[in-house]
């Protein structure tokens, strides 16, 4: 059973939805245990009082907010569950957007939202109601020790919903600069015919985590004192002729395809 990572109800006008959050997706990659380099035995992280220079049990830590220098104001977690706003509880939908108004940029982590067993029927009429008005729910929920701005919206498995980053998380300075370069109609077909030669319906199990399996392979070599894989690096070099390479990737695209095509033709035949 998959752990529920929140439970409460959505607030639409008079009506009331119960529903639990499970976590959509979470990201695979390989953990390293940090060792001591002289005996290669685990280092522990310990929690270390600088005032009596001492460790400490974790028993014996609480959370404090510094005012001023040196100054905390302590806080208990039952003091935090006091001040929780409504939206703990309950996710009150402030608005409705169109299924492709909000920027994808803003979307930080995804969960299911699944309908309480007993009362599936205002799940369903919701699901059916965005789908077939084309909106997106956006409301407000509280989790994690932070109110989160959120995106519902409808799939093929019911509701999903996306937290958002606020507005002024989003580092504008970091922001790419694209200037005001001048380029042909000839380049700008070029470039399209090559989106449209790279152009595909999207499955996403067609796509592995190439790193991940070449670590594997390292640490398999390494365990069995084989020669490690050196994967050779691509030199990149920066486009001095725009139109030049539009065709050589034309040509390598075409290229690519033409197996595909023989066949498809074969299994046709």
């Amino acid at each position: 059973m998959p752990a529920i990572v929140w439970k409460g109800f959505i607030s639409f006008g008079l009506v009331s939805i119960p529903v639990r959050l499970f976590a959509a997706a979470r990201a695979e990659s390989i953990h390293f245990h940090m060792l001591h380099r002289k005996d290669k035995s685990r280092v522990k992280e310990v929690f270390y009082c600088a005032e009596e220079d001492k460790p400490i049990q974790r028993s014996d830590i609480e959370k404090g907010y510094e005012v001023s220098k040196g100054k905390y104001v302590v806080v208990e977690d039952e003091e935090l569950k006091k001040v929780a706003p409504a939206t703990a509880t309950t996710m009150e939908i402030l608005q409705f957007v169109a299924n492709d108004e909000v920027d994808p940029i803003y979307l930080e982590r995804s969960y299911y939202v699944g309908a309480d067993e007993k009362t599936t029927k205002p799940y369903a009429l919701f699901v059916a109601a965005l789908e077939a008005s084309k909106q997106h729910a956006v409301a407000k929920i509280a989790m994690h020790n932070r109110e989160h701005i959120v995106l519902i919206r409808p799939s093929e498995f019911g509701l999903v919903l996306h937290t958002l980053y606020y507005a002024n998380e989003l580092h504008e300075a970091n922001r790419g600069r694209s200037g005001h370069a001048k380029f042909s109609a000839k380049e700008l077909d070029l470039a399209k015919t090559l989106v449209t030669h790279l152009k595909a319906p999207f499955k996403p199990e067609r796509y592995k985590d190439t790193y991940r399996a070449n670590v594997e392979r390292l640490l398999e070599e390494k365990r069995k004192g084989q020669k490690i894989t050196v994967i050779k690096q691509p030199r990149e070099r920066p486009v001095t002729d725009i139109l030049e390479a539009l065709k050589r990737s034309l040509e390598k695209s075409a290229k690519a395809q033409k197996p595909k095509s023989s066949i498809a033709k074969r299994k046709a035949a």
